[in-house]
């Protein structure tokens, strides 16, 4: 008595397929042998079920009801199968099968029923004709028998197995004998070089032979000089490999295989990671990475500072070493590390090195970079350099969608030799749609109120030309109506596969008595009759029509028109269009959907629905429907894509290339940039277009069987054919969803095929290897990649890595040596041979043109010196305008100033200001333009009155080199005015060199409010269309990769070292993860340039919603050709505008109003006594230090001298003057300038704060005063500003310092700028500490303003709760947050910071209000009877919308209750209570109900 399968075993669990499979097979007996190992479980199934799916029940089974117990389970399984499957159609289905069970059986067999040409006679003879050898001869009889009793026994279909025997044919592929002369030649080379290595590394110090010599147990020998030395402590060798301790030969261990303390070992390996840790007792920790490629291991020594430098000079990263020492659990990291080492030797690289010894070399077309979303591994320039390296001519570029990679490719080209003839190919692996496919087909101007036949078929499978029809079912549609029906069931011949029984519910019982197609076909084409054809995705119908209509000797001349591509542009928004979901949204009933009557009578109705709505279009036949089709982009986004090689061949190829890419991803972006076919066709001059991977047109066209006609018009798009190694596609073998692909012989013909239509068509054939990494071993990146992205099959990696000639043509040689050689080597060399030799980007720079910005440039400055100075001009004024104009005019940069000038004065236009960033300040004209309020002229007085001035006097000399601010007040001693004071002192040629050709660079910080104004006004400088935001590349970073590998392994059960990670991380960063904008880059396109000469465009991060358009390339890649504007958001104008207005309004008690005497930020004077008194102590805020919790200086919330690290850096410096807050700004801003450089000095009295090293500019000037020629001075100062000194990358660094010293330059000055990483220019500093003043004035003067401008802009965690509840109640926050300041969370690091400023303000004397829910602005500080009310974003968890929607819903009147409030403001409960508990909603009813005693 037999048991349905679930039945027998209820709790298995198994997928969704297994359980459809298996469902309704029934168990007809579980058996065990005596020893209870082996359990037999027989079933029987009325459906085909493969081996593969049986092996995969056995595992499962064992698995999950017997674990790890010793037991083996086998699943036999026989049919009970309709008459559709005889012996011929068994052998059809179960093929496969048949070759699993005999691989597990005998590998002989295997092959020999796979190499077999099969064939049946009679109905039950089984043809074998195999070839003729031993083997086959003697394993003949147990194929037979296997063959037979599988038909007899698991089928109940006797069949008879005859064997017939061919000669064997002889291997087609030969060596010609000059590449095995040079492959041998090429092997002994490398044989003698491993040999000679090999010597060298083996040659070591002859060790002592004498018993006295040798030491004894305590590792003690003694000395010629009769010293006796440790065994531990190691002097200098004398074998050149020895680099420390004893020598040792023992062989190393793989690394893979240190799992645990295993005592001494020895290993080898590349040292890839070095740091070093100065210990007591003249000590240092050595530390290092060593990895032999297996595995990763930390290594720790403890080294004598003595010995130090000796060991630094070998063991470095990048150095191969072999070691021993001993393994040991660390006591801090508790990772296991080497320990307590006795020996390092030095040796060679031990990694292989592929190299392509081939005579002819091939040339790789399709390759992918890190540049290929988070999908190739290999960085470009290794690329290139390989195929250079190896001998190849060229090498072609070919990312997703993207040609990202272009600018790096060439600067490794830029590298070579000008007469070097390796060149890089640019192009692209597209995401092509055949948009070029009408909505109908063959169309004859037919009017949509003709006679159609909506019609549906069930099929066997997807391949017209292997798979059956066995259901046709059709509604014939007259004048929008229906007239009639067709349905009829088709017998196939063959059975009908399970999983087709199981969609459309046909089983081979239905069709058995139905009429064959020869019969039914001829029927339904007299029901057709001249009407056209419609159908739900059509070319698959009209395929199977068409296809059987061959069979018959019918010439098939259909007009058809497809529903699918009806839908795509008549119901856009719909993000799938199959039948149900079309159906579903025209309100359509579809009742058993997957039968072709019932489908075709959906299909109709929609078809219907759709003249309709072409109707109310005013389309009215099939022509304009085509033409109305084809203006869809959305059609676009929504039709499949098939990847395409587009290569440039030329200059004009570059371009079409470039504007395909921008339009791809700003016109057709849809998941991924789309390539219409008629754009493709549109820009096809110049570029040379290839069919791709199996992804690409073609070969999923033969992969479906399409007919010959469709994939001769897609062989005649393209340029030439790709074929690639079967590893590439070996994924689909064992894939449910490639149904025509079986085995690699089944690859084989696909390829074959490919190259016969190549010969067919006169099209090239290229084998390419679709290159996603560099070797074999890097996969594994790949692999971590793709499981991080969530693909289940990221382990199976197939080989896609660059080969060499040998083996591709290995890989080949099914094709015969002839026509491998053709598509390895002679076709890819070719299509190189037709490209050019072409730059990724234009060497010429192209700034923009505006009509006679000279001649403005110099009028501007001139009227605004002399607004200043009078006229004449001092002299030292005209020298400087002149010198920097004629530079500045000279050199083509005047364009930039007027823009700038634009800007600047449109955004003071507006009431924001504008700070200067970088140098800028350093130009006199920027400030006489009006683009910087820094200038830069040397300390000086002059009169708003009368014009007098002083530049020469002693006493202004005395303050050169400071700030003008600093000088005393003085009265014109012409007309007794107030004199004005200025002058920063800084040297133009900061900002141009002194040539005047150091690419200028104007940074501007527009307040964070008005950045986007000022964007949008370049449009109106420039033209719409003349700008793009400066594009950049996210890349995957450090941090992110670490999360993909430690994940990889930890959900693999796998534990690897801290130091392993980070090994593979290095390989998995760098990957293009999206693209973003930079904050304020502003590329400017000259008028008559086309942008796509330069860069492809798009959106950032692809996102469709925005306006924003970018530059494709990162901005770096085409600074020098167009101009770059940085217009930057910066808090401080955004602050100095809050003030003026705070400070302007009626809540302040003050002179100034909101019309007529409005608060100017940039009258406050920059020599107030109170302000500097910020710097000594807190007395001018009427404080003392205890109050604000130990600060003891006033500058908290000042920008540039609020955070710790200044206020430190303030303390210790004691600055007096405006000039010093400047050099502390410097200071501040540079990397290793003042910690451990210039406040030692400072604090050991060797410098002051007015002669250390600042800023950049002071190295410059403090050279030229000592008599160092300005040229050289001004190397100087750049090479150390930008670190190449402290890094070791100056070349000429001895030179300098050579000259410095004999310039009398102290030491202690030239060991600063050898420490000294980046440096802040003084015009930057003096900028932001111009801002930062005024702020502090307004603190001092305007506290109520000052903190309600703060907390509203700068403050970062504001929090209602903790801060606006009283002073008690702030401290206890900040005590609490003060005993966990170790453990602090980022958030809870901001919110420390904002509470100190709040403290500040309580001991200031100044509160808070309660938050009034009607009064409460949404995000905004409000000034209210002389105190601060928070805004509504102040309370935790309200976001700056939800505080908006609060504020708007108060306007309308109270509230009646909390109900009311939600319904109002749409906030959430969460917030809703939060608020309640803070007192926010007192008085206000849970809801809106009265009772009755309320009435």
């Amino acid at each position: 008595m037999s048991k349905k399968f679930f039945e027998v075993f209820p709790t298995l669990k198994v997928n969704e397929e297994l359980e459809l499979l298996f469902h309704g097979v029934d168990v007809c007996k579980v058996a065990t042998n005596k020893r209870r190992d082996y359990i037999r479980v027989q079933i029987r199934s009325g459906h085909l079920i493969r081996k593969s799916r049986i092996y995969e029940l056995e595992e499962l089974l064992k698995e999950q009801l017997f674990g790890r117990a010793r037991i083996q389970i086998r699943v036999e399984e026989e049919f009970s199968l309709s008459a559709q499957y005889t012996p011929e159609n068994i052998m059809s289905e179960y093929y496969e099968s048949f070759l699993e069970e005999l691989d597990r059986v005998s590998v002989v067999e295997r092959n020999m029923l796979q190499n077999a040409d099969i064939s049946f006679s009679d109905g039950n003879i089984l043809c074998l004709k195999l070839e003729d050898s031993i083997v086959a001869q003697g394993k003949k009889e147990p194929l037979c028998a296997y063959l037979e009793e599988v038909y007899r026994e698991r089928f109940g279909c006797p069949v008879e197995v005859r064997v017939l025997y061919e000669r064997k044919a002889e291997s087609r592929l030969k060596y010609n004998e000059e590449k095995l002369r040079q492959e041998v030649e090429a092997i002994l080379e490398e044989t003698e070089a491993a040999r000679e290595e090999k010597a060298g590394e083996e040659k070591p110090a002859k060790p002592a032979s004498k018993p006295a010599e040798r030491g004894g147990r305590n590792g003690y020998r003694r000395r010629e000089n009769g010293e006796r030395k440790s065994g531990t402590t190691w002097g200098k060798s004398d074998d050149p490999n020895q680099i420390y301790g004893r020598f040792f030969d023992d062989e190393p261990i793989e690394l893979v295989q240190v799992v645990s303390e295993m005592g001494e070992i020895t290993l080898r390996g590349k040292i890839i990671k070095f740091e070093t840790r100065e210990i007591r007792n003249e000590k240092t920790i050595v530390m290092f990475a060593v990895t032999d490629f297996t595995d990763t291991i930390m290594v720790k020594m403890f080294v004598r500072n003595d010995q130090l430098a000796d060991i630094l000079a070998e063991i470095r990263p990048g150095a191969f070493i072999k070691l021993k020492g001993v393994t040991t659990i660390d006591k801090f990291d508790g990772e296991l590390t080497i320990e307590s080492v006795t020996g390092i030797r030095k040796i060679p690289d031990f990694t292989e090195s592929r190299k392509d010894t081939a005579p002819e070399k091939r040339v790789e077309l399709h390759c992918h970079t890190k540049m290929s979303d988070m999908d190739g591994v290999s960085e470009v320039k290794d690329i290139v350099r390989r195929a250079h390296d190896w001998g190849h001519k060229a090498i072609a570029i070919t990312d997703h969608g993207v040609v990202q990679a272009f600018p790096d490719a060439n600067h490794y080209i830029e590298g070579l030799d000008k007469d070097d003839p390796f060149k890089v190919i640019y192009g692209v692996e597209g995401y092509l749609v055949d948009d070029l496919q009408d909505v109908a087909v063959n169309e004859k101007g037919q009017s949509l109120n003709g006679t159609y036949v909506v019609f549906d078929l069930e099929t066997t499978g997807f391949s017209a030309i292997k798979d059956k029809i066995i259901e046709i079912g059709a509604v014939k549609v007259e004048e929008g109506k229906i007239t009639d029906r067709f349905s009829t069931f088709v017998n196939p011949g063959v059975p009908i596969p399970f999983r087709i029984t199981q969609l459309t519910g046909i089983t081979d019982q239905m069709v058995m008595d139905a009429p064959g197609i020869e019969t039914v076909l001829p029927q339904f084409l007299e029901f057709i009759g001249e009407a056209a054809l419609v159908a739900h995705n059509a070319s698959f119908d009209v395929g199977f029509i068409e296809q059987n209509c061959r069979y018959q000797d019918i010439t098939p001349d259909f007009t058809s028109v497809d529903t699918v591509a009806m839908a795509r542009i008549l119901l856009p928004t719909l993000s799938k269009y199959k039948l149900n979901v079309v159906a579903g949204a025209l309100h359509i009933s579809l009742e058993n959907h997957h039968r072709a009557v019932d489908d075709a009578g959906a299909t109709a109705e929609i078809f219907v629905r759709f003249l309709e709505m072409l109707e109310e279009k005013g389309i009215h036949d099939l022509a304009h429907l085509n033409h109305f089709g084809a203006q869809s982009k959305d059609m676009v986004r929504k039709l499949p894509s098939y990847h395409v090689i587009i290569l440039a061949k030329n200059e004009t190829g570059r371009v079409n290339l470039y504007t395909l890419i921008s339009k791809s991803h700003l016109e057709y972006f849809g998941r991924h940039p789309r390539i219409p076919k008629s754009e493709l066709v549109r820009y096809r001059e110049g570029l040379i277009v290839g069919s791709a991977c199996e992804a690409g047109e073609l070969y999923q066209a033969i992969l479906n069987d399409r007919s010959e006609e469709r994939i001769a018009r897609i062989v005649n798009f393209y340029d030439y054919l790709e074929i690639q190694p079967l590893g590439n596609n070996r994924f689909m073998i064992g894939s449910d969803r490639v149904e025509n692909v079986r085995s690699e012989e089944d690859l084989r013909e696909i390829n074959r095929r490919i190259v016969r239509l190549g010969e067919e068509f006169g099209k090239p054939v290229a084998a390419t290897c679709d290159v996603h990494f560099l070797d074999p071993g890097d996969e594994m990146y790949r692999r971590i990649i793709m499981a991080g992205k969530g693909f289940t099959d990221a382990d199976e990696q197939a080989p896609l890595y660059l080969h060499t000639t040998d083996e591709m043509l290995e890989e080949f040689e099914y094709l015969g040596s002839a026509k491998a050689r053709e598509v390895v080597i002679e076709n890819p060399n070719k299509i190189a041979d037709m490209i050019e030799r072409i730059s990724p980007v234009r060497p010429d720079k192209c700034p923009p043109v505006i009509e006679n910005s000279d001649q403005e440039l110099r009028d501007i400055c001139y009227a605004k010196a002399h607004a200043m100075y009078g006229d004449p001009l001092p002299e030292v004024v005209t020298e400087r305008l002149e010198r920097e104009l004629n530079s500045i005019i000279s050199n083509g940069f005047a364009v930039m100033y007027i823009i700038a000038q634009k800007l600047v004065w449109k955004s003071n236009e507006d009431g924001y200001l504008v700070g200067s960033r970088g140098s800028v300040g350093s130009s006199f004209v920027a400030t006489m333009a009006g683009i910087t309020e820094v200038n830069p002229l040397s300390p000086h007085y002059y009169c708003r009155n009368c014009h007098y001035s002083d530049f020469e006097s002693e006493e202004v000399k005395a303050y050169v080199g400071g700030c003008g601010w600093d000088m005393p007040d003085k009265k014109c001693p012409v007309c007794g005015e107030m004199l004005a004071k200025d002058g920063f002192d800084i040297p133009f040629e900061t900002f141009l060199g002194f040539k005047g050709n150091k690419e200028p660079d104007i940074d501007l910080n527009f307040s964070g409010d008005y950045q986007s104004s000022a964007h949008k006004y370049t449009e109106v400088i420039f033209g719409t269309g003349q700008t793009f935001r400066a594009g950049t590349i996210a890349t995957l970073a450090d941090k992110t990769a670490f999360g993909y590998v430690k994940n990889y392994y930890e959900e693999r059960g796998q534990r690897k070292r801290n130091c392993e990670i980070d090994r593979i991380v290095q390989g998995c960063t760098g990957i293009r993860r999206s693209t973003g904008q930079h904050p304020g880059g502003i590329i400017v396109l000259p008028h008559g340039e086309d942008i796509n000469s330069f860069t492809p465009v798009q959106h950032p991060a692809n996102d469709t919603s925005t306006d924003i358009i970018t530059t494709h390339f990162d901005y770096h890649s085409i600074d020098h050709n167009l101009l770059k504007l940085d217009i930057l958001g910066h808090d401080d104008p955004t602050m100095i505008k809050a003030l003026e207005s705070y400070i302007s309004s009626p809540a302040m008690d003050n002179e100034y109003n909101e019309t007529d005497n409005r608060f100017d930020a940039t009258k406050i004077p920059l020599d107030d006594p109170g302000v500097m008194e910020l710097f000594h102590g807190t007395e001018v805020l009427g404080i003392r230090p205890e109050d604000i919790g130990g600060c003891p200086v006033g500058c908290l919330g000042i920008p540039e001298f609020g955070t710790d690290f200044v206020i430190q850096m303030v303390v210790d410096t004691k600055p007096q003057t405006l000039s010093d807050l400047i050099r502390i700004s410097g200071l501040s801003h540079g990397t290793d300038v003042w910690l451990n450089n210039a406040q030692d000095l400072i604090r050991s009295g060797t410098a002051t704060i007015s002669t250390a090293i600042c800023t950049r500019d002071d190295i410059m000037t403090y050279l030229i005063n000592k008599g160092l020629d300005s040229e050289e001075s001004f190397t100087i100062m750049e090479r150390v500003r930008k670190g190449a000194v402290a890094k070791g990358k100056c070349k000429e660094w001895p030179e300098f310092k050579k000259d410095m010293t004999e310039h009398g330059v102290p030491e202690w000055y030239i060991g600063s700028c050898e420490k000294i990483k980046y440096m802040f220019p003084k015009a930057h500093a003096a900028a932001y500490v111009m801002m930062a003043y005024r702020i502090a004035y307004c603190k001092i003067n305007y506290p109520l303003a000052y903190y309600a401008a703060y907390f509203g802009i700068r403050a970062d965690a504001f929090s209602y709760e903790i801060m606006c509840q009283g002073k008690e109640k702030l401290q206890y926050y900040i005590d609490d947050y003060n005993r966990r300041s170790d453990s602090l969370s980022k958030k809870e690091q901001d919110t420390m910071k904002d509470m100190h400023i709040v403290q500040e303000m309580y001991a200031r004397g100044l509160e808070f209000l309660p938050l009034d829910i009607y009064r409460a602005r949404a995000t905004k500080f409000q000034i209210i009877d002389g105190k601060l009310m928070p805004p509504l974003s102040s309370i935790d968890g309200m976001g700056d919308k939800a505080a908006e929607a609060v504020e708007e819903a108060s306007k309308d009147g109270p509230y009646l209750s909390r109900d009311d409030f939600r319904q109002r403001t749409k906030a959430s409960k969460t917030v809703i209570d939060y608020m309640a508990e803070l007192g926010l909603l007192a008085g206000l009813p849970e809801s809106n109900q009265l009772s009755l005693f309320e009435m």
